[in-house]
């Protein structure tokens, strides 16, 4: 397991913030019992945030017909919907909700070329409540498969999270397991399929990054 770039600016400020909070009562409290609450606290709080945003070593095994989950999660949608902004057509739904607790970098289903990235500095409410897709903080990117299908990862800020990094760019090519990007704190990943795919999961599946196959082409 590493840190996450991303991270190490906001665990080196946490760390110093809790060192200082520490300071403060050890100074200003003389008995011991809330010393050690205080301490006990601050080591948990800096444990969860380093925790928050480690990259574990997985095994990967590409397969070109397989779209794999692009984050750790549990499944909290699977539906057919009329996609109206960018496909115009109907497509298969499947979300992704990411509590505080799982890994938020997030990686390519497929392989393919990246055609569009759009960012949407939207809300942050609960991620959720079903309109968030929409209102909320997110960034989509469309990629093209080798067999010229195509699909859409949106990664989507929730009540907690409050940045969306993507690292995607349009015309770049990419590799199925490679990563996107990360969504910090607590979040949810919507991707749309094609309705010809063959769909692997059920609702409240527990599924993981470049481990689960959502669904398969046909």
């Amino acid at each position: 397991m590493r840190i996450h770039r991303e991270g190490y600016r906001i665990i080196v400020s946490v760390f110093a913030l809790l060192v200082v909070a520490s300071a403060i009562v050890t100074a200003n409290v003389d008995s011991k019992i809330p010393q050690f609450i205080m301490y006990t606290v601050c080591i948990f709080f800096f444990y969860f945030i380093v925790r928050f945003f480690r990259v574990p070593r997985r095994s990967f095994t590409k397969d070109e017909n397989a779209i794999f989950s692009p984050a750790d999660g549990k499944v909290v949608v699977i539906e057919e919907i009329d996609e109206d902004k960018y496909f115009h057509e109907k497509r298969i739904k499947i979300s992704i909700f990411m509590s505080a607790f799982n890994v938020h970098v997030n990686s390519y289903p497929i392989s393919g070329e990246i055609k569009q990235v759009d960012y949407f500095p939207g809300k942050h409410m609960i991620a959720w409540y079903p309109k968030s897709s929409d209102l909320n903080e997110h960034a989509s990117v469309i990629i093209e498969h080798a067999n010229k299908k195509t699909i859409l990862v949106k990664q989507i800020a929730g009540m907690i999270a409050r940045r969306i990094v993507c690292y995607s760019k349009v015309g770049q090519h990419i590799h199925q397991g490679d990563e996107i990007g990360i969504i910090k704190m607590g979040s949810r990943v919507d991707i749309l399929l094609p309705l010809d795919v063959k769909v692997d999961v059920e609702l409240g599946e527990s599924v993981r990054s470049k481990k689960t196959i959502l669904a398969y082409f046909t």
